[in-house]
């Protein structure tokens, strides 16, 4: 009888415990195969570089290839929307960049929920949007841009990554700021961009750093304002847009890694380690302040928590400005 009953405890102890092996295996093992990124943005965009400096010696230290899939459009919802439907088993992750706060208030029909859907893994880092226009132009200063816009009301143009993207946000924050009316023209990336303002077919935009720094240092584009409370140590020469006069226009954009949000938290954990290890790696702070980005040390709990803060904001910003 005892016998019987000693075996009947140990059968309920080896049951209450045995869920718990496949998480710890599942992230003992992980991983055991290369891992996809979708990039919801074009080849050459900022996260797209800022990703490949951070994914070399990540993949080294994991031992496993990160593939990095561009799948731009909708101003990064289309591939976020696949990262959301995607397995949470950590071989499907996203790398985005702060354009990932708008969509609640952009696109409030988004095939995925912003918060819900993704759990926040590690930030790259940060840096201003620039903006920007052709030397063509003859415009030096924010100012001008400003004047130049007031004077023939709704003729001057803006180049987004889409609605919605950092590129958008962060002009519609300095137009609302400034007072002034523009045309947005969305394009899938700022490779393009760049290329109609260089032609002047588009007025300005509102760059990242990474992808203008090469044309600004070229004299093909001029640099204007950077959008951040502080200068740019990329650019240290040009003014904020809040020294140019315009309160409540500063906006800093930040790029950073993603999982589903069932993806096992020990997968997630793991990865944010490893990330930040990758970030500490010799040379790649050195390339991604070369790219403008700052270092932004942040836990994932932090990072969803901030992530949150700036959807409210977003969502006010859209409300004011009727943005949609």
């Amino acid at each position: 009888m005892k016998h019987t009953r000693r075996r009947h405890l140990q059968l309920i102890a080896a049951a209450a415990i045995t869920p718990a092996l496949p998480r710890v295996s599942c992230a003992q093992s992980w991983p055991a195969k290369p891992i996809r990124v979708i990039i919801p943005f074009s080849a050459g965009s900022t996260i797209d570089i800022v990703a490949r400096i951070v994914f070399e010696p990540l993949g080294r230290q994991l031992g496993q290839a990160l593939i990095i899939e561009n799948r731009g459009g909708g101003g990064g919802t289309v591939g976020a929307a696949a990262v959301a439907r995607a397995e949470p088993d950590g071989y499907t992750l996203m790398a985005h960049s702060s354009a990932h706060v708008t969509t609640p208030a952009i696109y409030p029909n988004a095939a995925y929920d912003t918060v819900e859907d993704f759990a926040a893994v590690a930030a790259f880092g940060s840096s201003p949007n620039v903006t920007v226009v052709a030397p063509e132009k003859g415009i030096k200063t924010l100012q001008q841009l400003v004047a130049a816009a007031k004077a023939k009301p709704g003729s001057i143009t803006f180049g987004t990554a889409g609605v919605g993207s950092a590129t958008h946000i962060s002009a519609e924050i300095l137009r609302f700021s400034a007072g002034f009316e523009a045309l947005q023209v969305p394009f899938r990336g700022m490779p393009e961009i760049l290329t109609e303002i260089m032609s002047g077919r588009v007025d300005f935009t509102c760059s990242t750093i990474a992808t203008a720094l090469p044309f600004i240092r070229e004299g093909k584009l001029v640099a204007l304002a950077v959008s951040t409370p502080q200068r740019s140590s990329a650019l240290p020469d040009v003014p904020t847009t809040t020294e140019a006069g315009y309160k409540n226009s500063d906006y800093t954009f930040w790029t950073g890694l993603f999982a589903p949000a069932k993806t096992p938290r020990e997968i997630v954990d793991k990865l944010a380690q490893e990330t930040q290890k990758a970030l500490a790696a010799p040379g790649v702070r050195e390339k991604l302040a070369q790219q403008g980005m700052d270092p932004m040390p942040i836990t994932p709990a932090a990072f969803d928590a901030q992530i949150r803060r700036e959807i409210d904001s977003i969502l006010a910003l859209a409300k004011a400005a009727n943005l949609k």
